[in-house]
């Protein structure tokens, strides 16, 4: 696992698939989504490497439903005491009590998925707050949810307006190139959710794939969502 500090507040855990992020508050720290399964040791181990206590996460909000995003959300709370936090409607399938909507694949995207298949299985994991469409969460001096569904339907991306921090999810990738994420259950949801999450004008946008946007990261945003939404984009 590599560690990036994307600010003095914002840092990434970055695994072979996939990523996770610790925010600091003076009052405890938050990990928006847990990687995989085996992803507890080294995250508390980077944790103690920035000079911090793990038995200070207050809170693990999960993006989505997906292995590679709450694999070790468990065990981190269970040993921590810290608070799970899920959009209610992926929050069954992180409880394990329903099965993830299939995506509908793109052609190109089929010899990505079977990649994304070598995760290991997450375990059922609890969720203790199950959120909706801007509801506060607790930290990064006002934090809301948004939910943006069409990755699955319960996907949440994170806004921290005071900062100019917005964390993606799936909802948007940023390998290679900025885009809407791949693997959607709804293709059409997930291109409105990626317009609206470009709308917010975040400085700092953190995905749940691909390195931190921290530069131009509005225009970016919204040249990237235009551009995958077929819009036709006017210049002066």
């Amino acid at each position: 696992m590599d560690l990036v500090t994307v600010t003095p507040r914002l840092h990434m855990f970055r695994f072979p698939i996939g990523q996770a992020y610790l925010w600091v508050d003076e009052d405890g720290l938050t990990l928006v989504d847990a990687g995989d399964v085996n992803a507890a040791a080294p995250i508390e181990e980077a944790v103690r490497g920035l000079g911090l206590d793990p038995a200070a996460i207050r809170r693990i909000v999960i993006t989505h439903g997906h292995r590679d995003h709450y694999g070790a959300a468990g065990e981190l709370a269970a040993r921590h005491g810290a608070e799970v936090i899920a959009h209610r409607l992926d929050a069954p399938v992180i409880r394990g009590e329903a099965p993830m909507a299939e995506p509908v694949l793109l052609e190109w995207e089929l010899p990505l998925y079977e990649t994304a298949l070598t995760v290991p299985q997450a375990p059922p994991t609890r969720v203790d707050r199950e959120v909706g469409d801007g509801e506060a969460l607790g930290f990064g001096d006002g934090a809301v949810a948004v939910h943006c569904p069409g990755h699955t339907h319960g996907s949440l991306a994170v806004h921290l307006p005071r900062h100019g921090v917005l964390f993606t999810g799936d909802s948007v990738a940023g390998v290679g190139r900025v885009m809407v994420g791949v693997f959607n259950t709804d293709r059409e949801r997930a291109l409105a959710s990626f317009r609206r999450l470009a709308a917010l004008g975040a400085d700092t946008v953190c995905f749940g794939h691909g390195d931190p946007l921290t530069e131009d990261a509005a225009a970016v945003m919204k040249a990237s969502a235009d551009r995958d939404s077929g819009l036709q984009v006017e210049h002066g």
